[in-house]
């Protein structure tokens, strides 16, 4: 007596291989497209609400950063405290669209500015002591009078005075605490300056 084959059943072991192997493309296509959705996620909130990106345009910061240099903005500090003096910050430039400056904080809300005729800083009438400016300011634009800066308001200059666009410039002025980005933090290019941006 002959044996009967088990053809039906093959057909649906078969078929049943198949299915499963349908609904695990299927579950690795969902987890791929989800993963991808987190990252996309987790980039925009760290773009938007903690670090951004930026490259240094110009020499107006020389030389604590050059032209080309890319940086890692940090967005998030000034949530939990104020900015404060010799920070380098990133601001929009009002004056034209999609154009940031990064200059340092200098004076502070409530002090009177003034720049003296020899290049002297003075905060409230007494000589700010500080290093960071490259030469002696020549210059001293609308700050050749005493700026008194009101609430929430910063007086901010680069690092290379004599060739920076900042508040002496009334096209940039005084920088309001809500149109600050952020403060530089992390220079990630060149590769040899690779590190955290030193502000005092």
């Amino acid at each position: 007596m002959r044996k009967k084959k088990k053809i039906g059943s093959e057909m649906e072991g078969g078929a049943n291989e198949a299915a499963e192997g349908k609904k695990s493309l299927l579950g690795e296509t969902v987890s791929f497209a989800l993963y991808i959705a987190i990252v996309f996620l987790i980039t925009y909130l760290v773009i938007h609400y903690v670090g951004q990106r930026t490259q240094v345009s110009g020499m107006s910061m020389e030389y604590t950063l050059s032209d080309g240099d890319n940086l890692i903005v940090d967005k998030i500090s000034y949530r939990f405290h104020d900015p404060e003096r010799f920070d380098i910050i990133v601001f929009p430039f009002l004056q034209e669209e999609e154009t940031y400056y990064i200059k340092r904080i200098i004076g502070l809300p409530g002090e009177t500015v003034q720049i003296g005729e020899d290049g002297t800083i003075l905060i409230d009438g007494e000589e700010l002591e500080e290093s960071y400016g490259r030469e002696v300011i020549q210059s001293p634009g609308a700050a050749a009078e005493p700026i008194a800066l009101k609430e929430g308001e910063y007086f901010v200059l680069g690092d290379n005075r004599n060739a920076s666009s900042d508040s002496r410039d009334p096209s940039v002025g005084m920088i309001k605490k809500e149109d600050i980005i952020g403060r530089a933090w992390l220079r990630i290019y060149p590769f040899d300056k690779f590190g955290f941006i030193k502000h005092k």
